[in-house]
């Protein structure tokens, strides 16, 4: 079953072919109308062995329609089926140049259009439809030789030779183009798939250096560079409020049931302090039991009301490694003031931490 990127990647190409094909299309026009200023100009400005009427019916008028009828067909193939739509550019294209030939089979060197459909058909990189293609100037080769007598009759015996072997070479020619293009796709391919998978494990390595293994939150020194940047940016009407939350007498958890289960303690309480955090919010693991967050685009009041939330679950969650007690914290909370450091903020809220510590633990402090 493809992916949905698969099928993304292939209707792109088809679009892309699509649009190949639409410019074919307008070459060939193009190619009608060059002729048939060509012709005109020829019999106006040159000496032309053919009287007005043979020139204009039959040299003129009537290759001209056919030429438009054949483009028409192929343009209408195209429009309507995609399964066919290679196959009628090229055999269009072949038809089209036996008649420009056929009307100019006195230039020696006009057979040297049928070289044209073979190259262009290597722009769509497949083998099959270049081979088919070469096989339909031959076939329009040896068409115009057994039954247009006028072209016969400009064919020398070397040209029989000669124009085979020529749109051999530029089928050949053509393949080497298509080999090549495919050795370079597929390089480009296996280094665009290089340079992602580069990308994928540049970007975890950076989440990694970013974030705390065990709690999954920002670490100590990712915390402070958002705290700088929220610095920076406060003075710029962009205030901000600082929470320091400790985790109460974490260390007698460590000593009464070990540092594994202090561990996955700390982890649920991390747990809790993400889903309280808001995507704007920067919640961190400071250090041992602690926890510096970030809060932002709230007024002081809402960043209250949260972290006593956040406060409060805690309190009321019960944990079956410490024998179904609940573990609790105490939060310092400080709003952003101008003239506030980085350094002064940190204090400010430290203090206010250690000042719900003092006064019973389990409690949210403010200024």
């Amino acid at each position: 079953m493809r992916s949905k990127h698969s099928v993304l990647l292939t209707e792109q190409e088809q679009q892309r072919q699509t649009k190949w094909m639409n410019w074919y299309m307008r070459i060939y026009w193009l190619a009608i109308l060059v002729h048939f200023l060509a012709q005109l100009g020829s019999y106006l400005f040159l000496p032309y062995p053919a009287s007005a009427k043979e020139f204009y019916l039959y040299a003129l008028i009537y290759p001209t329609l056919v030429m438009a009828a054949i483009n028409g067909v192929t343009h209408l193939v195209v429009k309507l089926s995609r399964r066919w739509a290679f196959y009628a550019i090229f055999s269009g294209g072949t038809m089209v140049s036996a008649v420009i030939i056929h009307v100019n089979a006195d230039i020696r060197i006009i057979g040297a259009i049928m070289l044209l459909p073979i190259l262009a058909s290597t722009t769509f990189y497949r083998i099959k439809l270049t081979l088919l293609t070469a096989a339909f100037q031959l076939a329009a080769f040896a068409g115009l030789y057994y039954f247009n007598a006028s072209f016969r009759n400009y064919t020398t015996h070397f040209d029989l030779i000669a124009y085979p072997l020529f749109l051999l070479m530029a089928t050949i020619i053509a393949l080497f183009i298509i080999l090549r293009g495919r050795e370079l796709a597929s390089d480009l391919r296996d280094m665009l798939l290089a340079k992602q998978a580069l990308m994928i494990e540049n970007t975890i390595m950076q989440q990694r250096s970013k974030t705390d293994a065990l709690t999954k939150l920002f670490n100590h020194i990712s915390f402070h560079e958002f705290f700088e940047l929220a610095i920076q940016y406060a003075g710029q009407e962009t205030p901000f409020h600082l929470a320091i939350v400790d985790i109460d007498n974490f260390k007698q958890i460590n000593d009464n049931y070990g540092h594994q289960t202090g561990d996955l303690i700390l982890a649920r309480v991390s747990d809790l302090i993400r889903e309280h955090m808001s995507p704007v919010d920067i919640p961190a693991r400071y250090g041992g039991e602690e926890f510096a967050l970030l809060l932002f685009d709230q007024t002081f009041m809402e960043a209250y009301n949260k972290m006593e939330r956040l406060r409060r679950e805690l309190s009321f969650t019960k944990h079956s490694e410490i024998d179904g007690k609940a573990v609790t914290v105490s939060i310092g909370l400080k709003s952003w003031s101008p003239g506030d450091t980085k350094e002064s903020l940190f204090e400010e809220a430290d203090s206010l931490l250690y000042m719900a510590k003092r006064s019973g633990k389990n409690k949210t402090a403010t200024p």
